[in-house]
């Protein structure tokens, strides 16, 4: 099914709802920021479907912690331009979105059992501005993130949004942005997509639509598949969480499910009522 496609279905099926979807996007680099391509124009098109939440929780893969999960609880989140060696017009951009503070603390109390913690440091890095600015351009939607605990396992991560789900019937959009495979150091530009990427890409897909969430956090099963595709799970881990906040009543959508540079999914999805 082509991105057009999957977008035309999406809209069909997202009526007016006080239960929110969940929204899982493959950002890939922060050139897609500038450039007018199918990631952009997909994302665009995906804002202008979603209902309007009161606010989003962004799970990015660039908002890494050790021991703890904190909480973005600042009135006003700065813009971070966190990468290297990109043209000048990606560093002068900005996403002057407000904050949450108030639901931001209520979700530092909801995820105690995680460790959860308040932060006014950290603010909106490029996992997450990146597509903000296209599904929300106006900036005007409250938003704020959460971090990833790095020392935890997979299923943890799953369980994390097991209890963010509560969250949907608020009105609140979980929004999380990483990529399905993400292996820097096998990236080839203009190259033909690795098998690994393939192959995990599409064992990922498969699990997910027949939510068998416990193959998707079995290290030990996915071994060095696993390994192949995610050097660091860093930009795997939002999609456990997305994946976590769902249930049996929600239809999955897949889009922009290209692997660019040979290593990086690109693959999106979305679930729905």
């Amino acid at each position: 099914m082509s991105v057009t496609q999957s977008l035309q279905n999406l809209r069909d099926s997202l009526n007016p709802s006080a239960r929110m979807p969940l929204v899982f996007l493959g950002h890939g680099s922060p050139m897609n920021v500038l450039e007018d391509n199918a990631y952009s124009r997909a994302w665009t098109e995906l804002g202008q479907a979603l209902p309007r939440p009161k606010a989003i929780l962004v799970v990015s893969a660039h908002w890494m912690t050790k021991g703890s999960t904190l909480v973005d609880v600042s009135a006003a989140p700065r813009t971070i331009h966190d990468f290297y060696g990109f043209p000048q017009p990606l560093y002068e951009m900005t996403y002057p979105a407000p904050g949450d503070p108030t639901l931001a603390r209520e979700v530092v109390s909801l995820l105690a059992s995680h460790h959860a913690e308040e932060d006014e440091q950290w603010g909106l890095d490029h996992g997450a501005w990146a597509v903000l600015k296209y599904l929300y351009p106006e900036a005007d939607v409250p938003v704020f993130q959460l971090s990833i605990d790095m020392t935890k396992d997979l299923d943890w991560h799953l369980e994390i949004g097991k209890t963010l789900s509560q969250l949907r019937d608020r009105g609140v959009l979980i929004l999380a942005s990483g990529n399905v495979v993400h292996n820097l150091r096998a990236m080839q530009p203009g190259g033909t997509p690795h098998d690994f990427a393939v192959e995990f890409d599409q064992l990922f897909k498969n699990r997910l639509e027949e939510r068998d969430f416990a193959a998707l956090t079995d290290r030990a099963a996915l071994g060095s598949l696993l390994r192949m595709a995610h050097p660091t799970v860093d930009h795997y881990l939002p999609a456990l969480t997305v994946a976590g906040a769902s249930d049996a009543r929600d239809q999955l959508t897949f889009m922009t499910d290209q692997i660019d540079l040979g290593s990086v999914s690109m693959r999106s999805f979305v679930y729905h009522s």
